[in-house]
């Protein structure tokens, strides 16, 4: 029996339909109407694309990506290819770091698409709009586009018709995505009414979501956010300069945001790339910073990627005379930079805004410290888009409130990937997203082949069931996911059907249920409230304190609000702070501040009468900085951090210890 709209479809109003589309254009390949309101339970349904890149192609000096995601005067306008490619490819630099071989290829795009869009092609536009619609029509509902660029690659590039500056990039993929909406809006009579809608909080966004169409939320994923870049160690902004670039890009609508990317800036330490790209990377890093990646034996068992050794010789060639890539020890495999101390004010500023933070890209050393301060905060807003966090942490993304989404892998290794981390999200009761990716120069899955035991069969129906799915055409092209692999984004429906056939419909349940969850992230970021801190100024006791004749370590200097001052006790294992709240409260969390003094064994005890005790949580594994003990709420009024044994030859020592009821 043929495949048609499900019974009831076509009794509703088309409102899907444009009453104006470019005349000749892309093919959608879809029929059936999209799904619209919530499920049983009240929550949306569909997928969520938690990291793309619809603008790329204005960034890196507006070279690099070559086409548009939409034009003015069409399809053939849009998606063709940079002047410097014809006739044959020969100029395509970019193609032959990243892919390899000469870069040649077809440079004709519209209406014959030879050669690209293809899934190992990274200078070639994958967003164009009615690709993207065909992927709202497969069931995606939350798509993030991360406004991106890098202003050393733009630089060492050869081919470039604008200025460099991050910022200004990141200003102009703004306002082309608001165009995009505009554009959309055309088709369907004029302002609001597309289904391609950008929204700045996440009730607007439940509100699109319900109403069928495709929620576009605002993310940065940049080098040097704010001009906080480093010479020589040396960060190149200040607290005022990330205080005026939040708020400039939170008025543009930015939700969610990376410190950093790529190379090591004024705000925190990377994780490394890998392969040819990372050598290129690499050799950018010193071009901006004036020093390579630098690596150091990691603390604990997280770890950053194995750093690029493979020779670059298009990137290399640009270091000065005498400077080459230096070789690294094959034990230090993390970044010795992590979250500096303006990266520090940048990630307070971003809770204080209500944005939320992309933890992919930092280093271990900076994720950890990042992870450090929103525990202490009980702060949701942590996000791990594509794949880029150490996979060890994803529970700790969890346990915040946070979300994940795993990089648009081949349908075999996500499905594994996607069963690996199953039984957490079913501990947490979240579902799964997915990164695309797309224009973001990483490469896509390539095709399973067609005489697979388990091939996409077209046309296949939507996961809602709803829709109706044939191979996608272009012009003269037609993609086919088994035989052309993830191309471009018009195939994300072919893609979830292909993780159907191998992975099964629990991975793709899970996926659908992604758009709720990361917009249960952000609602609860926006309406996070700092906890009140119980032991602010209350009165502190403790088994010893170190003398000083010039400064006090008293046991109250850890609670009097001042990160500067703090406790010391003597230089013995045996030690505790006590903290009386004056009254008996529901404690659930306590955090602490360590100096380089600080607990590897303790435990936190509670006591209603100041004599009877009882421990509720403890650690063998502290490892300094900040500390979040977190535990079934209990009352409480007295509470008392008891060292067991030291992480140092010193004492104990603590800037500042919070008491929570939240």
């Amino acid at each position: 029996m043929a495949l048609g709209p499900m019974p009831g479809a076509a009794a509703q109003s088309d409102w899907w339909t444009p009453t104006a589309r470019p005349t000749p254009d892309s093919g959608i390949n879809v029929t059936g109407a999209p799904f619209q309101g919530t499920d049983a339970k009240g929550q949306v349904r569909g997928f969520v694309d938690a990291h793309n890149h619809l603008m790329s192609n204005e960034a890196f000096g507006g070279r690099l990506i070559c086409g548009k995601p939409f034009s003015q005067l069409g399809v053939a306008d849009a998606l063709k290819d940079c002047p410097e490619h014809y006739p044959d490819g020969s100029l395509a630099v970019f193609d032959m770091i990243t892919k390899g071989g000469d870069g040649r290829h077809d440079p004709v795009g519209w209406p014959t698409f030879k050669d690209w869009p293809a899934h190992d092609s990274m200078t070639h536009q994958q967003n164009y709009y009615a690709w993207v619609e065909r992927a709202w029509r497969g069931g995606e509902r939350v798509l993030v586009n991360d406004l991106v660029t890098n202003g050393v690659i733009c630089s060492v590039y050869f081919f470039k018709d604008r200025s460099c500056d991050e910022m200004t990039s990141i200003r102009l993929q703004a306002q082309k995505t608001y165009e995009m909406q505009a554009y959309i809006d055309t088709m369907y009579g004029g302002p609001g009414k597309g289904w391609f809608r950008i929204v700045t909080d996440s009730a607007q966004a439940r509100q699109v979501v319900q109403q069928g169409k495709l929620a576009v939320v605002l993310g940065v994923e940049t080098s040097e956010p704010f001009g906080c870049k480093q010479i020589l160690d040396v960060g190149q902004c200040s607290k005022a300069d990330i205080d005026r670039g939040l708020d400039e890009l939170y008025g543009l609508g930015v939700r969610s945001m990376f410190l950093c990317h790529k190379l090591d800036n004024a705000l925190c330490g990377v994780r490394f790339d890998e392969g040819a790209l990372g050598t290129a990377i690499n050799v950018g890093q010193f071009l901006s910073t004036g020093t390579f990646w630098q690596t150091e034996k990691c603390a604990g068992p997280q770890h950053d990627n194995p750093i690029g050794l493979v020779p670059a010789p298009n990137a290399q060639q640009d270091l000065p005379a005498g400077v080459s890539v230096p070789s690294y020890a094959a034990d230090a495999q993390c970044n010795a930079r992590g979250l500096t101390e303006l990266g520090e004010y940048a990630v307070r500023g971003m809770m204080k805004r209500k944005m939320m933070l992309e933890i992919d890209h930092m280093s271990v050393k900076a994720a950890g410290r990042a992870f450090d301060i929103m525990e202490t905060e009980s702060y949701p807003g942590a996000l791990s888009s594509h794949s880029w966090m150490d996979l060890d942490w994803i529970e700790r993304v969890y346990k915040l409130g946070g979300f994940v989404a795993q990089y648009m892998n081949g349908a075999e290794a996500f499905s594994a990937e996607a069963k690996r981390t199953d039984a957490l999200r079913d501990k947490y009761g979240v579902g799964y997203g997915y990164g695309t990716d797309m224009n973001g120069v990483g490469g896509w899955p390539g095709p399973r082949g067609a005489n697979t035991a388990n091939p996409v069969q077209y046309p296949f129906r939507s996961v809602d069931g709803g829709s109706v799915i044939d191979r996608q055409t272009a012009g003269q092209r037609t993609w086919d996911i088994n035989t052309d692999g993830a191309a471009h984004y018009g195939l994300v429906p072919d893609w979830i059907e292909d993780i159907r056939q191998v992975g099964g419909q629990g991975v793709v349940d899970d996926l659908f249920r992604g758009a709720e969850s990361y917009l249960h992230t952000w609602g609860a970021t926006e309406q996070h409230r700092a906890g009140v801190n119980l032991a602010a100024d209350s009165t502190a006791t403790a088994s010893s304190a170190e003398s000083n004749p010039f400064t006090s370590y008293a046991p109250g200097r850890a609670v009097d609000g001042d990160g500067g001052s703090r406790w010391a006790s003597d230089w013995s294992d045996d030690q505790w702070l006590q903290i009386d709240l004056g009254s008996e409260q529901l404690v659930k969390r306590v955090t602490l501040a360590w100096e380089r003094a600080y607990g590897k064994a303790y435990r936190i005890e509670v006591s209603t009468d100041g004599t009877t005790w009882q421990s509720v949580w403890s650690t063998t594994t502290g490892d300094g900085g900040l500390d979040t003990a977190q535990f079934a709420g209990v009352p409480a009024r007295q509470i008392r951090v008891h060292g067991l044994q030291r992480g140092t030859q010193w004492g104990y020592s603590l800037y500042d210890v919070g008491v929570y009821s939240t």
